[in-house]
């Protein structure tokens, strides 16, 4: 699930917080890093747990009406179907998830008002709707249901960004990166043996990019700011954003180490993440610097991609 977007943003939110907090060993900020990036991964398990969450709530929401003084008609005879999903049984089956949940303790039950105001969204929707009054019922149309309420009421939900930021600082931006491997999950998602949910790594060599890429970064610091001072003869380099300044050492990091990764892809990457996380004008400047110092690395023979 960890993948080199997420990665390359770990990374320049570990060396921006090195420089800040002088006297941290590079050994610390590869811990630290690691350490936040195995967050995310539990956020990554913990939204996956925000379905049976819901559910859940609806389960008790029905039996509360039942016991009603006067219950009517639909009170004593609900419609189960929602209830009953059978994707989110299996959800609820999942040993990772089972023990995730039992080793972290991370639950939605403390979130009832959040689970409320959702499950009222949910049950208003014609997403719902169209469910509950269809006449056929399959293990895909579960399935196929809660990708469609998940991307429309839990992927970029304010309150639940908010609710997670005050939980745990090292998912202030993890949660749009991680809501698309959710979806992904919930697409690819079986019964039985089929039931697996994404690995934490595709592989070492992802853990191996993200390990080089930190050393490097802050190594090789003197070489990489040296080219952007060079580059930057109409810029005073102590009044650059410090964030664009990380985010072009990280960049250069990536394209001296890796020769296999293209350099477009490098380039795309950190102008987005100068766009998301620093000034308004820093996607622009980025580009433009990095630009610069590429063709030059490239007529010195340095690089050659």
């Amino acid at each position: 699930m960890i993948n080199r977007v997420l990665i390359r943003l770990k990374v320049i939110q570990i060396v921006y917080a090195y420089y800040k907090n002088s006297g941290k060993s590079l050994k610390a900020a590869e811990d630290e890093m690691f350490f936040s990036l195995s967050k995310a991964y539990d956020l990554y398990n913990y939204m996956l747990l925000i379905m049976p969450g819901i559910t859940h709530y609806a389960a008790d929401r029905i039996s509360f009406l039942g016991m009603k003084v006067r219950p009517t008609e639909s009170d004593m005879n609900p419609n189960m179907k929602f209830v009953e999903n059978r994707f989110v049984k299996e959800l609820e089956k999942n040993g990772q998830l089972v023990k995730f949940a039992e080793k972290s303790k991370l639950n939605w039950v403390d979130n009832s008002d959040l689970l409320r105001r959702l499950l009222d969204s949910i049950q208003d929707s014609e997403i719902y709707k169209e469910y509950m009054s269809a006449e056929t019922s399959s293990f895909e149309e579960d399935r196929e249901l809660w990708r469609k309420l998940y991307k429309a009421f839990v992927f970029d939900n304010e309150e639940i960004d908010s609710m997670l930021e005050e939980q745990s600082l090292y998912w202030n931006d993890d949660k749009s990166i991680v809501d698309t491997f959710v979806l992904k999950t919930i697409k690819r998602y079986g019964m039985g043996n089929d039931a697996v949910l994404l690995p934490e790594y595709k592989d070492e060599a992802d853990r191996d990019f993200a390990r080089r890429l930190l050393k490097n970064t802050i190594a090789n610091a003197e070489e990489y700011r040296a080219l952007m001072s060079e580059s930057s003869k109409n810029w005073d380099m102590s009044r650059l954003a410090f964030m664009d300044v990380v985010i072009m050492q990280a960049a250069l990091a990536e394209v001296m180490t890796f020769d296999d990764i293209p350099l477009s892809v490098t380039l795309n990457e950190y102008v987005e993440i100068a766009k998301h996380y620093s000034t308004a004008k820093s996607g622009s400047f980025v580009n433009g610097l990095l630009d610069n110092i590429t063709k030059k690395l490239r007529q010195d023979g340095k690089i050659d991609k």
